[in-house]
Order: structure tokens, then C-alpha cells, then sequence
């Protein structure tokens, strides 16, 4: 108003031509002409009255293009806004049911008009429009809590995680330890039971537990994050890197945290995290019933009344936390997890999989396919083998047990199986007695199990079950002759002669050591079947 009342001053009192005028005031010249057939249409002259304040001035040159007629019903605008946030509803949707109800109302334009001059006097926060059940935008708070722990009295820091659903700004909140993937996760899943239902799409910022490589149209997430959205049927759209009107709903959420849930707690001691997230939660309740400053309801009743209906079905089973890795299959066909080793195909040996790792499974996947399951083992070292992962004659070694080596034994006849027994039983583990007691199962398919058990029937009785003994009676044919009576058994004793010189003869006394040597007497090394 002070341009138009220099500018009526210099035309009328100085006798300015408008091109005067206008470079006298830094304004066009089209804009002095119409101010001042505005001055002329409104009836005023100059002198302009001295009672006459900007307002009424600016009301008289400037009447408003509609005037809103007293015989129209004004509409509820803040119902209208309430009513866009449900799935399908328009402004035209809305504008045809308003004329129903009032046949007189205000056409199309104007009604459109109306709504969009009361959406720019609201809060900027209010704006962005969402439709209900589409969005949860999830973040971390900037500011944190101490917490002391109650037997070492160390002090932890704790994040603070912030979950606001986009229509009804329903929010859930809760303190981790850290903002690392486990945690990350665990929030999200505690979410999701809080309002008992999946959004269809989560808006995350670029936070490195959630996105790994940052990208305006490409983003890469971590392959937990993604996981747990196809678990819960999800699809996550990060916020672009830099651009916090992105999540602008998170944003002043955020700040509603930590004026209105920490900064009351900020003078209070936590001796643990549950005693912390327990004082959390009647302060979160609280912020959700408190009544909108310029909207109808509060955060609690529109998401019963609006969102809770449209949110997603959880799952029957919650999302189990797995940590994703990628590993080599080294020559054993086995990749290695935590100190355990798990086998995989043979066929993928120097292959690159990508393992998942639960509390309770290790599951392997090559080119998105899952090629091995296995439970996980809490044995460090140890080695967890699958058959069919094994090559065929691998399976068929493996097959070979000291009960299955037995078993065949005794089906060939009594004696055989007393031999095996007997060459297992002498050896410091059994397995160390497979080699002689595959050779000895060999020998049965060579010369026939009738001449086998009759070899091992000759063996025993000469105290030399061994393999060696038995393919040397086989190759001889002595299985085939009768055994020699008890009496040839008996070892033959030396004669009683003069000339015959006994075990004295080789052995003398050492004076010094005070022991027996044999120094005519060289030992030889005779190895045991």
C-alpha cells in the first residue's frame, strides 16, 4: 500500500506523467496505469481520506474476484482433507457428494479453490498427501540416551528408532543399542506387530544398514533389509541421498520424539535398556492421543478410524534375523561359517555362493538358488556333510561302517566274522582295520564265500586272522586240505641233549647296569598281521 500511495501522490500532487511515475517508483508503467483506473473504478480521489487505513484501501482497489455468497454452504475443509488420505477418494469424488447434499453449493473450480487456499494456511508437515496403508517412513532420532548398566555401572549410549505411518502419523518408537543390521531389523519387525500390519511400501533414509550403495534411481539395499520386505510382502523406496523433504514426515516426528518422549526423560537414570523402552512406551501413547491442532481426531483415532483396516496381514511367523555372506567352496566341497564347515554340491567346487545365516539354520545359494540346508552347528571345526553332496565313490566309501563291515561278515559264515571283529578290535581305532577288512570282503568275491570262511576257519586255528594269512591260504589252496589234528597244534619242544644250547647260552649279566643284554642276539623288526 505505500507504492500505491506514492505513486497516487506523485500523479495527483505533482503532475507526474505515468512514465515519471513509474521510474520514479521502480514499478512498469502498465502497473501505475492500473492503479490508478483502479483509483478511478473505486470512486476515491485525491486527497485520500485521512481515516482511510491499507487495509480498507487495499480492500476497495482490490476486491476479491469471489465473494462468498451467504445462501452457499461453506464446505468442511478439514473433513475433505481427512477424506483424501483414504484410497480412491478425489476432490471430484468428494465435490459430487458435497452437491448432493447441497444442490446450491459451489461448482467444481471454486470448491477445488477453497480446498487448496485451506491446505497452504496449514502446517507445512501436513501438505504431502498420503493415501492410508501406503507408506511407513522409518528413521533414527539425532539425539540419544545414556544408560547405566546396574552391575558394572559402565555407561551405553542408546539410538532411538522412530516409525510414523504416512495418512494418520501413528508412531512407534523404541531404543537399541546400535543402529547395526540386527538392531535395524529388530525395530522394523517390532514395528510391524505395534500396528499390526505391513504398509505397501517402507521409505527408509540411506542409512548403511538398510542401503548399501546410495543411488537416486538404482539404490542397492542390503540383502537382510530386502529379505525381511519380501518376508512381509513390502516394497522399500529410500529416501534420495540429500533430500530430506523426502521423508519430511519422519523428519517432524522425529522432533515430536524428543520433545515429547526424551526431553521429559532426559534427567531420569536407566540401569537397562527394558526400563528405558518402558518409560518410552506411556509417553508414546500419549503423543498419539493428543489431538491435532488443526485436523479433527488425533493420531490414534484416524489410524483406527482410517488406516488400521488397510494395513497388509503379517505373516504366521515373524521375520528370523539371517546374516547374509559370501563364501568360496573349497576342495572339500564345504564352505566355512563361523569355525564349522558345511557341504554343498560337488559339482560347485571353487564356486562363489552367498551363504544365510539364521540363529537356528545355514542355508546356501548359488545364483539365487538354494542348493544347501543345513542345521547350524554350535561345534567349532566341525565338519557337516550332506550324502548327496558327496561324489559317488565318496557316498560309497562313507557307506562302509564297523557295523555294516560286521554285518557282512557274519552273513559270509561265523568265522569270517570272527575275523573281522578280530582285526578291528586290534587296531587303535576301527576305522584304521577298513583297509584289511575291504581287502578281506575282496578275497570273498575273488575265490567265493564257501573258501573264504573256510580260509578264515584255518587262519583262526593257526592265531593269524589276518589279511595277509587268508590270501596266502586262498593262493595256496590249504583252505582246501584238512586241518591238522590237535596234537600237530601242540608247539614241539626242544630234545634234552648235551649238545643243545639253551636261552642261558644267549644271555649274560651286564656288572655296571646290573641287567640282562643279548649280544649275540640281533632283534628283528617282524610286523603284526
Amino acid at each position: 500500500m505505500r507504492k500505491i500511495r506514492e505513486v497516487l501522490k506523485l500523479r495527483q500532487e505533482r503532475g507526474l506523467s505515468v512514465r515519471a511515475v513509474a521510474t520514479a517508483c521502480q514499478l512498469g508503467r502498465s502497473t501505475v496505469q492500473e492503479y490508478l483506473q483502479r483509483l478511478e473504478a473505486a470512486g476515491l480521489g485525491w486527497p485520500l481520506p485521512e481515516n482511510l487505513t491499507d487495509e480498507e484501501l487495499e480492500a476497495q482497489l482490490f476486491p476479491p474476484v469471489f465473494a462468498l455468497s451467504s445462501d452457499r454452504v461453506v464446505p468442511d475443509m478439514g473433513h475433505v482433507a481427512q477424506e483424501l488420505r483414504r484410497k480412491g477418494v478425489t476432490l471430484m469424488v468428494l465435490w459430487e457428494e458435497y452437491l448432493r447434499n447441497h444442490p446450491q453449493g459451489y461448482g467444481y473450480s471454486r470448491y477445488c479453490d477453497l480446498y487448496r487456499d485451506y491446505a497452504s494456511r496449514l502446517d507445512p508437515r501436513m501438505r504431502q498427501s498420503h493415501k492410508a496403508g501406503e507408506k511407513l517412513f522409518v528413521d533414527y532420532a539425532g539425539l540419544t540416551m545414556d544408560v547405566v548398566s546396574r552391575s558394572t555401572g559402565e555407561v551405553r549410549t542408546a539410538q532411538i528408532f522412530v516409525a510414523t505411518l504416512g495418512a494418520s502419523d501413528y508412531t512407534y518408537a523404541e531404543a537399541t543399542w546400535t543402529q547395526n543390521l540386527e538392531d535395524w531389523i529388530g525395530s522394523h519387525v517390532r514395528a510391524f506387530h505395534f500396528f499390526g500390519g505391513t504398509p505397501e511400501v517402507l521409505v527408509p533414509d540411506n542409512l548403511k544398514s538398510g542401503v548399501t550403495t546410495p543411488h537416486r534411481y538404482e539404490p542397492l539395499l542390503n540383502e537382510t533389509y530386502a529379505e525381511m520386505a519380501r518376508h512381509y510382502g513390502v516394497a522399500i523406496i529410500p529416501a534420495r541421498a540429500g533430500r530430506p523433504r523426502d521423508k519430511a514426515k519422519v523428519e517432524n516426528h522425529v522432533l515430536n520424539v524428543e520433545r515429547r518422549v526424551l526431553a521429559p526423560l532426559r534427567d531420569r537414570i536407566f540401569l537397562s535398556l527394558e526400563e528405558f523402552n518402558l518409560a518410552i512406551k506411556p509417553l508414546m501413547e500419549e503423543l498419539n492421543a493428543r489431538p491435532f491442532q488443526q485436523l479433527p481426531g488425533s493420531r490414534l483415532s484416524l489410524f483406527e478410524e482410517l488406516e488400521k483396516s488397510l494395513l497388509g496381514p503379517l505373516p504366521i511367523e515373524a521375520y528370523e534375523f539371517a546374516r547374509w555372506k559370501k563364501a568360496r567352496v573349497a576342495l572339500d566341497y564345504h564352505v566355512a561359517v563361523d569355525h564349522s564347515f558345511y557341504s554343498v554340491p560337488y559339482t560347485l567346487l571353487k564356486e562363489e555362493v552367498d551363504v544365510r545365516i539364521t540363529e537356528r539354520i545355514v542355508e546356501v545359494y548359488f545364483r539365487g538358488k538354494r542348493v544347501a540346508s543345513h542345521a547350524r552347528s554350535l561345534m567349532p571345526r566341525r565338519h557337516n556333510t550332506t550324502k548327496e553332496h558327496m561324489p559317488k565313490a565318496h557316498q560309497r566309501h562313507q557307506e562302509w561302517t564297523p557295523d555294516r563291515i560286521a554285518r557282512w561278515a557274519r552273513q559270509n559264515g561265523p568265522s569270517t566274522g570272527k575275523v573281522i571283529e578280530s582285526i578291528m578290535t586290534n587296531r587303535p581305532h576301527p576305522e584304521q582295520g577298513f583297509r584289511s577288512c575291504l581287502g578281506v570282503m575282496r578275497l570273498g568275491k575273488e575265490f567265493g564265500a564257501g573258501r573264504l570262511e573256510a580260509a578264515c576257519v584255518r587262519a583262526l586255528s593257526i592265531q593269524s586272522p589276518c589279511y595277509k594269512s587268508i590270501a596266502s591260504i586262498l593262493q595256496n589252496g590249504l583252505d582246501q586240505s584238512a586241518l591238522p589234528d590237535s596234537q600237530s597244534e601242540l608247539p614241539m619242544l626242544p630234545p634234552d641233549h648235551q649238545n643243545v644250547r639253551g636261552a642261558d647260552y644267549y644271555r649274560m649279566t651286564d656288572p655296571i647296569n646290573d641287567r640282562t643284554t643279548s649280544p649275540n642276539f640281533q632283534e628283528k623288526n617282524i610286523r603284526p598281521c
